[in-house]
């Protein structure tokens, strides 16, 4: 039987972390990038006689997740332990959600534009392709972060005890692409109502992938796969394509399947089993005697004041209230606070268009360096505006606007207008600035008669001439306008 000959049933289990100051049962900072082993204490470490105390924000953010996927909150939601011995899990167990969990139902929509790029995009309907239905969403505790070497592992303890919610799908996907999407939806949904960063690189988003297959019409489902370790969208994908071409060579040679644990290795490639025969029942769960249930009602009350904007309605309105291309308007959607950012230079006097531009190409390259966020660095949106300014002015190119901008970062306070004059950018007399091309051009004949000949790479040389002679240095762009505009002139 070819491919086509199964029906491919996927679901996924999202763990998302929730962003807060600090863990979802002690007082120990929550986040990523400390030292390890530093935000540590006797509850978060599982020591003896520990008690645990309710993050409150956690379950109201996790709320609210519910809130914006259609879920439904219940009236009263519980706590359970889940029994396992892992190393990175010290007390034995995980304060968990079995059977009451915070919310229950909903749907994720598969927006459009979360589609790969090197896929067939579904028709969609005011920008969703569809909507796949969830099953729950559970709060739960992290486990540490295991780091693992040739013949030993270290953990680090930090993450333990993160709020931690685990957003559980109905088997309702049936192919990688959607799993992708719904990755990418699922993701700008946390980010746009800042409940979670959802940085799969840092393991703030992390999925479990099901997968089962059967034959087409057959109405039992095929015995369910898990793959474990999916740390980015693309890898999920890559394992879904790999899990049912295996799944579909070993069920034409007569191999049945039995219910497993795999772990994705994407270096390699492949899934690795781990366990089979799996369930619930393994892990022994029981209501956890140290935390009394929870009313939700007036949690519910205050994450409805809360309710944000949501993706497609925010890409939407980028484009039509700044006219930005789609892909732009998409880009800014998929960073929350370089979007709000971008907004705020707009209304400080620059240009839409362009802030959008210079934002996702220069900006964001740069907070990738420093590795920060556009609301931590130490420039404001109106610094920001001035710098675009000064590249409209035609005091700087984009290149020595980046050049500005870090002058300005390394000098916090410093007016973009100070930090272009401290490098030696300021407006060209157009006069003295044509009397340079004009030499140049004079001292370099055979590279002007050789651009005259059809050479035209050679005018960026010419232009890094006057560049080297021009005090103050003048915007390039200006330069090379000047040069062409003396080309032409003798031409005719």
């Amino acid at each position: 039987m070819l491919a086509n000959d199964y029906e491919v049933t996927i679901g996924l289990e999202v763990h998302c972390q929730v962003r807060t100051a600090t863990k979802m049962f002690c007082s120990c900072r929550a986040g990523f990038g400390y030292e390890p082993n530093t935000n540590v204490c006797p509850t978060c470490l599982g020591m003896p006689g520990a008690l645990p105390v309710l993050n409150e924000y956690a379950i109201e953010r996790t709320i609210l997740a519910g809130l914006l996927l259609g879920s439904r909150i219940p009236e009263v939601s519980k706590w359970d332990r889940k029994n396992y011995f892992y190393p990175d899990m010290p007390k034995n167990y995980q304060t968990s959600q079995l059977d009451l969990p915070l919310c229950i139902g909903g749907a994720v929509p598969l927006y459009e534009w979360a589609f790969p790029a090197n896929s067939k995009t579904p028709m969609a309907q005011d920008g969703v392709v569809r909507r796949v239905k969830l099953d729950h969403i559970h709060l739960e505790e992290d486990a540490a972060k295991l780091t693992h070497y040739a013949g030993y592992s270290l953990v680090d303890y930090n993450r333990g005890g993160t709020p931690l919610m685990e957003i559980v799908s109905a088997p309702d996907l049936h192919t990688p692409d959607e799993a992708y999407a719904y990755l990418k939806s699922l993701q700008q949904i946390m980010v746009c109502a800042d409940i979670s960063n959802a940085d799969m690189e840092k393991g703030e988003m992390r999925c479990d992938v099901n997968v089962s297959l059967r034959p087409k019409g057959q109405q039992k489902l095929g015995e369910k796969i898990e793959m474990k370790n999916i740390n980015s969208m693309s890898a999920a994908r890559r394992a879904l394509i790999y899990e049912i071409r295996r799944q579909t060579e070993e069920l034409n040679a007569g191999i049945a399947q039995v219910q497993s644990t795999r772990r994705w290795d994407d270096a390699l490639g492949e899934s690795i089993v781990m366990r089979t025969k799996e369930n619930a029942h393994d892990y022994r769960y029981h209501t956890c005697p140290d935390l009394i249930p929870v009313r939700t009602a007036l949690l519910v009350q205050r994450a409805e004041r809360h309710m944000p904007e949501l993706p497609e309605a925010r890409r939407k309105r980028l484009m039509q209230e700044y006219g930005l291309p789609v892909t732009d308007a998409t880009t800014l959607v998929g960073d929350g606070e370089l979007c709000a950012c971008f907004e705020q230079t707009v209304q400080a006097g620059a240009p839409s268009r362009k802030t959008a531009n210079w934002m996702i190409n220069t900006l964001s390259s740069v907070l990738t360096e420093k590795e920060t966020t556009a609301a931590d660095a130490p420039l404001s949106p109106a610094d920001f505006a001035d710098i675009i300014a000064l590249v409209e002015q035609g005091i700087v190119s984009t290149n020595q606007a980046r050049e500005v901008l870090g002058y300005m970062w390394q000098h916090p306070g410093t007016h973009a207008p100070v930090a272009a004059d401290a490098l030696g950018y300021k407006k060209a007399d157009s006069g003295a600035l044509e009397i340079i091309v004009d030499a140049t051009l004079a001292e370099n004949q055979d590279m002007v008669e050789m651009i005259r000949s059809g050479n035209a790479k050679l005018v960026n040389a010419l232009t890094g001439k006057v560049m080297k002679t021009a005090n103050p240095k003048p915007n390039p762009k200006l330069v090379t306008e000047l040069i062409l505009a003396r080309l032409q002139t003798m031409e005719k």
